[in-house]
C-alpha cells in the first residue's frame, strides 16, 4: 500500500478505536509511570509523539490513551495548505526509516485552534499534554516569516500546552535558512510576544554544524525559551541499507527513523553541554526501544519523542516505552 494511504487508514482506525473506547484498554494509569516536570507542565511519563503524525489535531485523546504522555500536533501554518505533490511519503523498510516531503499539509491555524478549543471543552483533563508545532506558510516570503509565525502563535497559544517553532523542515523552500540566529531571533521574539506565557520551544535540524547548534542554544537561553527540540528530519542519505535505486526513486525530502540515532544523540549531548540544565531538551530522532529512550534521558534529555518507530514497532509501542519508565 502507498505509505500515505496507509497513514490515513491507520489514522482512521485510531480515531474509530478511540470513539468506541478501544484505546482505553491500552491506557496505563498515570501512577504507573515516572512523571516529569518540564517548563511548568506535568507530564505523566517522558515519552510522547513527535509532530507530523496528527497534523490536524483529530486523534489527540486516542493517541494519549495508546501510551503517549504528550502529543505534538502539526506542523500547523497560519494559512491552510495542501502540501506538496503526491507521492510524498515513502518507506525505507531495511532502514526502518521514512522519507517525507509532505510540505506542511494542514487545515490552517484558525480551524485547528477552534478544534483544540472544542476538545478542551469536551474532554478537559482527559487529554494528554498538547504541543502545537507551528511552521511558515509556503506562500509567505521568508522576509515576512516572523509575522506569519506571529499569526499562528496568536491563534494557537491559548489552546496549546506548549508551542514548538519549526524552522527545520527541509520541505518548505527557504525554511531552514531561518535557523541562522539573525533570521531566527525576530521569529522567536514574535512568537514569545503572542504566546503570553505559554512555553515556547524551537525545533532544529540534525544537519546544522555544531557551531550553529551552539549558537541556537545560546539564543534560546538569551530569549528565555522553554527549551529546544532536537532533532527534525535529515536531508542526508549516508549509510543506508535500502537499495540505492529505491532511495533515489523516493527523491528529495526529510529522512526519519533509525538512521538518525547517532546524530540525534550527538546533538543532544552538544545541547546538554551548552545549556547545562538551564532549559529543557526534547530528544527525538531514531528512538526505537525503551533502552534508547533511557539513553536519551541519561544524556540530558528532559523528554523524548518518537514517530517513525511507531510505524515499525506497532500500536503498543509508546505504552511499552513509557511502561519502562515506571515508578517501580
Amino acid at each position: 500500500m502507498d505509505a500515505e494511504q496507509a497513514h490515513h487508514l491507520v489514522m482512521f482506525a485510531i480515531r474509530f478505536a478511540g470513539a468506541i473506547g478501544l484505546t482505553k484498554l491500552a491506557k496505563l494509569r498515570p501512577s504507573a509511570y515516572a512523571s516529569v516536570q518540564a517548563f511548568g507542565l506535568h507530564f505523566d511519563a517522558p515519552f510522547g509523539l513527535a509532530a507530523g503524525f496528527d497534523k490536524n489535531a483529530v486523534a489527540i485523546k486516542a493517541l494519549g490513551e495508546l501510551g503517549f504522555s504528550h502529543v505534538e500536533i502539526g506542523t500547523v501554518t497560519a494559512i491552510a495548505q495542501g502540501g506538496n505533490e503526491k507521492p510524498r511519503l515513502f518507506r525505507l523498510i531495511p532502514d526502518r526509516a521514512l522519507v517525507n516531503r509532505m510540505g506542511f499539509n494542514n487545515q490552517g491555524a484558525e480551524v485547528i485552534a477552534n478544534r483544540l478549543e472544542f476538545l478542551r471543552e469536551k474532554h478537559g483533563t482527559k487529554l494528554p499534554i498538547i504541543g502545537v508545532n507551528i511552521g511558515k506558510s509556503k506562500i509567505v516570503d521568508v522576509e515576512l516569516a516572523h509575522e506569519d509565525y506571529r499569526q499562528s502563535a496568536r491563534l494557537l497559544a491559548p489552546h496549546a500546552d506548549y508551542l514548538a517553532v519549526n524552522v527545520s523542515s527541509p520541505n518548505t523552500p527557504g525554511l531552514r535558512s531561518l535557523q541562522s540566529v539573525k533570521a531566527l531571533e525576530p521569529i522567536l521574539t514574535a512568537v514569545l510576544e503572542e504566546a503570553k506565557g505559554t512555553p515556547v520551544l524551537v525545533k532544529i535540524a540534525p544537519d546544522l554544524a555544531n557551531a550553529d547548534i551552539a549558537a541556537v542554544a545560546d539564543l534560546a537561553l538569551d530569549l528565555g525559551l522553554a527549551g529546544v527540540i532536537a532533532t527534525n528530519t535529515t536531508i542526508s542519505r549516508e549509510n543506508l541499507k535500502t537499495n540505492r535505486s529505491k532511495v533515489e526513486a523516493a527523491g528529495a525530502g526529510g529522512l526519519s527513523g533509525a538512521p538518525l540515532k547517532q546524530r540525534s544523540l550527538e546533538v543532544l549531548r552538544l545541547l546538554n553541554a551548552r545549556m547545562n540544565g538551564r532549559a529543557a531538551i526534547v530528544s527525538v530522532g531514531g528512538i526505537e526501544t525503551p533502552a534508547e529512550a533511557s539513553e536519551r534521558i541519561a544524556n540530558g534529555a528532559t523528554l523524548v519523542q518518537g514517530y517513525t518507530g511507531w510505524i515499525y514497532q506497532g500500536p503498543l509501542w509508546a505504552r511499552k516505552i513509557n511502561k519502562h519508565f515506571s515508578k517501580k
